[in-house]
């Protein structure tokens, strides 16, 4: 599965981890993630992160 950078803090989402403190389960994908979650370090919106190269 696809990591994904916060290009605003630098945060990685890796859908092995997910983010449970918000809700979002290991194994959740990137695209999976609600519309309205945010990158748990600055706030910055699903919008604001990119695919890891």
């Amino acid at each position: 599965m696809d990591r994904y950078v916060c290009s605003v803090c630098g945060y990685v989402y890796d859908p092995a981890v997910g983010d449970p403190d918000n809700g979002a389960a290991a194994g959740t994908k990137f695209e999976d993630l609600p519309g309205d979650w945010v990158c748990p370090v600055c706030g910055a919106p699903k919008e604001d992160f990119e695919k890891e190269k």
